[in-house]
C-alpha cells in the first residue's frame, strides 16, 4: 500500500487551524479593546494573539509527529468466535 506524504501547504494548514480555533482569540481581542477604552498597552494584544497562534502551532507539530509514526505490524486474530480461526469449512 502506497503512503502519501504531504510535505506542503503548512502555512495553508495553519490558516484553516486559525479560522477554526477563531474562539481562542478573544481574550486578544478583549485586550485590544481594554487598550482602546482604558490605554492599556498594545504589548498584551500582541502577546495574547502570539499565544494563540503559538498554541495552534503546537498542536499541529504534535498531530505531525504522531502521523508520522510508521503503522502498527498486522496482528493475529485470537477471537476464537472468529469465522477464520475455526477449522469448521462452512457449505
Amino acid at each position: 500500500m502506497r503512503r502519501y506524504h504531504n510535505t506542503g501547504n503548512f502555512l495553508l494548514s495553519l490558516f484553516v487551524n486559525m479560522l477554526l480555533n477563531l474562539e481562542w482569540s478573544i481574550p486578544a481581542w478583549l485586550l485590544l479593546a481594554l487598550h482602546f477604552a482604558f490605554g492599556l498597552s498594545l504589548w498584551w494584544f500582541f502577546g495574547a494573539l502570539a499565544l494563540w497562534v503559538l498554541r495552534i502551532w503546537a498542536y499541529m507539530m504534535v498531530y505531525r509527529w504522531a502521523s508520522s509514526a510508521p503503522p502498527s505490524p498486522p496482528q493475529k486474530n485470537k477471537n476464537p468466535y472468529s469465522r477464520k480461526n475455526s477449522d469448521y469449512t462452512y457449505n
